[in-house]
């Protein structure tokens, strides 16, 4: 029986425009830009060197920490650079750039396990590492980490299609027509952590695919059961979707391992499956183009990569008072400013936005109404964070819980004074981080002066 969590709000869902268009694949680019950051965790390091010759899922990005994860070629080609360019965060990143050959020849390295049937959780956890895993609904934390941490805790396995945020067609598009890789991921995460029974939480809006999933689990008798949500912003943040499905609530600060559960992104099962039982990394993903300043919304299965220019064009470019280009969802979404940025392992949708929309105020005043805090899905208080991070109070703003915040922008979505709150928070948590670092390097460089002092003395 699904739960109700605190708070959320109920957006337009404005997905009419692609929710029934099947994914098409975008015209190969004449060249993709992989950064060595696609991941939450430690860059990766070029392993190609520019001239040489790649293949599509030939690794050139080694991972070179455990909370990290290697990228991989998405084209076959030429290295023409190994260099920073502009990334999708809007600062440069060591990339390495392929010119396309337009042959799509494969890594001839890659291939299955003989018997994945006999594989360990550790060896499933192993060849997930080596594909470059990470949470593909956005959140791109690497995959194996979570595998490993949960290994022992876990007994609620969640695959989270619940695709809450307005326009994107993705998740339910791959829902629709790729539902046995999908249930072949489920089966694996049920293998990895021992439960009986997968939960595969859909929102209701999704009721096609919902149903679609029942059947295909009944004939393939798959350990897997679909939860049908209320359709709620944001069900699909993973600590609201846990307490959906369980009734539990996640601890502040803690993870959804502290109450036995553990959430992978529908893509993310897909590519699971994809790696154990057919050797393939992640090269490409499904991109949902969509907004009120596309001339033509389509779903693209696209090259990692590509520039976000390639799938503007493909879906007949943007009409001319288009004002805004969002990677990612309008709720939780970063602006683009540069159209060459490419996309990456977690850009589920590349949203263009007319001026019409635009309600941003240039002085925005609050005027004490309090709706920020009834919707806020994490029982926090944003009208007093944003107090606290005006006047630079990061004691306060620390107790207030801001860590906690998932950046969901609720708050700002019902805020009536028009308050920049997510972009106080973001700019609250960097405060904090540095304060930190700067408190943990001058107690190391006090440590070291006193440690040179008794050997002077």
């Amino acid at each position: 029986m699904a739960q109700a969590f605190f708070g959320g709000i109920h957006p337009n869902d404005h997905k009419a425009a692609t929710n029934k268009k099947p994914t098409e694949p975008l015209p190969p680019p004449a060249r993709v830009v992989i950064p060595m950051s696609l991941h939450i965790g430690a860059p990766c390091t070029p392993c190609v060197a520019v001239g040489d010759c790649v293949t599509v899922g030939q690794k050139v990005g080694e991972a070179p920490a455990f909370v990290s994860a290697p990228v991989h070629a998405s084209v076959s080609g030429k290295v023409v650079a190994v260099e920073p360019r502009i990334h999708f965060s809007g600062v440069p990143v060591m990339s390495v750039v392929i010119e396309n050959d337009f042959n799509d020849t494969p890594c001839p390295g890659l291939a299955p396990p003989k018997d994945p049937g006999s594989l360990t959780p550790q060896q499933i956890c192993d060849i997930v590492k080596e594909a470059g895993i990470v949470g593909m609904g956005g959140a791109t934390f690497p995959t194996h980490v979570k595998i490993s941490s949960g290994l022992g805790k876990v007994d609620t396995v969640i695959v989270n299609a619940s695709e809450c945020e307005p326009y994107i067609t993705s998740d339910h598009r791959t829902l629709l027509e790729h539902p046995e890789e999908v249930l072949g991921g489920v089966r694996l995460l049920a293998r990895i952590f021992g439960v009986d029974l997968v939960h595969i939480a859909v929102e209701a809006n999704k009721a096609n695919a919902a149903e679609m999933l029942k059947l295909k689990i009944e004939e393939e008798k798959a350990p897997a059961v679909v939860d049908v949500l209320q359709t709620r912003y944001p069900q699909g943040a993973e600590k609201q979707l846990c307490q959906s499905i369980t009734g539990k609530q996640v601890p502040p600060g803690a993870l959804p391992a502290a109450i036995g559960c553990a959430v992978f992104n529908v893509v993310t099962t897909m590519a699971i499956y994809n790696a154990v039982c057919h050797g393939k990394p992640v090269t490409h993903r499904i991109v949902t183009v969509s907004g009120s300043g596309v001339k033509e919304p389509r779903n693209l299965l696209c090259p990692l990569g590509t520039p976000i220019r390639d799938l503007l064009d493909a879906c007949g470019g943007v009409k001319k008072e288009t004002f805004k280009i969002l990677m990612g969802g309008p709720m939780m979404g970063h602006a683009q400013y540069d159209m060459e940025a490419p996309i990456g392992k977690g850009t589920n949708a590349i949203l263009a936005f007319c001026e019409k929309e635009e309600r941003t105020l240039e002085y925005p005043a609050c005027i004490r109404c309090g709706k920020c805090i009834s919707v806020c899905p994490m029982h926090l208080q944003p009208v007093f964070m944003y107090q606290y991070e005006r006047a630079g109070m990061l004691q306060e703003l620390e107790k207030a819980n801001l860590l906690d915040c998932i950046e969901c922008g609720s708050c700002s979505y019902i805020c009536p004074g028009r308050l920049h709150l997510v972009q106080s928070f973001r700019a609250g948590k960097q405060k904090i981080n540095n304060a930190k670092a700067a408190a943990k390097a001058a107690a190391e460089k006090a440590a070291k002066a006193e440690e040179e002092k008794k050997k002077e003395g």
